[in-house]
């Protein structure tokens, strides 16, 4: 069977998977992931201050992955994979093997996200021509001091240079991946949302409003824009909470993993400091940590209780 074929497939079954656990309220896994996240490095060049990583909230060792790790991977799952994601916390485009990496997923459907400080018109060329299928790069801002008011360390022009490599780089090439402007709305920021979307229209990219995230206890005041529609959460007397409330249901965890760069398997997304290890693959093999006990735990106490989980209060997969 060919590899289109058997991911497909896969992707059917992970499907059926998990609407049988909705429908029956008891956990049930069939074939592995879809998609998979992966953190290259979980080091970067910015201070961003409600970021795990930027902002020195992060307890964990910080590294780069290793390119014996990365095959092991693609060994175990690739075959399985609609799309893969080259990026969690840090800056992806920092790993000193970043293009043999990317180079190394082959015809694998892949998404890069970047804060887009190393985006010259060398490595731009080399992404529109590499076979990514989507970049995903985040301006914050309009001016200066506007922007680096979140992106800490980071210098607008310096990004705005480079998602112009990248369109003239797609343009003489008459190829390259989808190219997506992210804009994180911010209390400082929200008044350029309109200026930064003619921009990403200048550079033929689509434009992503991206509600923002507060992990520092008490901040949501100092960081959450004016209007409501911009912010992921309500407030509740003193306290401030998500939109919507938590469905007792994540399709992340039947569909898209994460692995950190030194091989723990991570629920999803929000396990930024990877405090719920399901397994490590250093000494397992993925799908025996996709079958294993400790996930299928996990993916039932989200069943029953998602809100009694601390990494799913800020999370809003599943909130219309």
């Amino acid at each position: 069977m060919s590899d289109t074929f058997v991911s497909t497939l896969n992707a059917a079954a992970a499907g059926y998977g998990y609407l049988q656990s909705i429908i029956t309220r008891r956990e049930k896994v069939f074939g592995m992931p879809p998609a998979l996240g992966i953190e290259l490095t979980n080091i970067c060049n910015l201070r961003c201050p409600q970021c795990n990583s930027g902002s020195g909230l992060m307890t964990r060792e910080r590294g780069f992955m290793s390119m014996q790790l990365f095959e092991k991977i693609l060994e175990e799952t690739g075959r399985y994979l609609l799309n893969i994601n080259l990026y969690f916390q840090g800056e992806p485009m920092m790993h000193p093997a970043f293009f043999e990496i990317l180079d190394r997923c082959g015809n694998l459907r892949s998404t890069l996200s970047t804060n887009g400080h190393f985006l010259s018109a060398e490595n731009s060329a080399k992404l529109v021509r590499s076979g990514l299928s989507t970049l995903l790069i985040s301006l914050d801002g309009m001016d200066q001091e506007t922007y680096s008011l979140y992106r800490v360390n980071g210098t607008l022009g310096t990004v705005k240079e480079g998602i112009m490599n990248i369109a003239k780089a797609k343009k003489q090439f008459g190829r390259g991946p989808r190219l997506i402007i992210q804009f994180l709305v911010n209390r400082y920021n929200e008044h350029q949302a309109g200026e930064a979307k003619e921009f990403a229209v200048k550079a033929g990219a689509l434009f992503r409003l991206k509600s923002m995230q507060i992990i520092r206890e008490g901040s949501h005041h100092e960081w959450l824009p004016l209007k409501r529609r911009h912010s992921r959460y309500d407030k509740d007397g003193k306290s401030y909470s998500v939109k919507g409330g938590l469905p007792d249901r994540c399709a992340r965890l039947w569909f898209n993993p994460v692995i950190t760069w030194d091989g723990k398997v991570v629920p999803c997304c929000f396990d930024k400091n990877a405090e719920y290890i399901m397994g490590d693959l250093n000494g397992q093999t993925f799908r025996e940590i996709w079958k294993g006990d400790r996930y299928s735990k996990f993916r039932q106490g989200i069943l029953s209780g998602r809100k009694s989980v601390d990494i799913c209060r800020n999370c809003i997969s599943g909130i219309r």
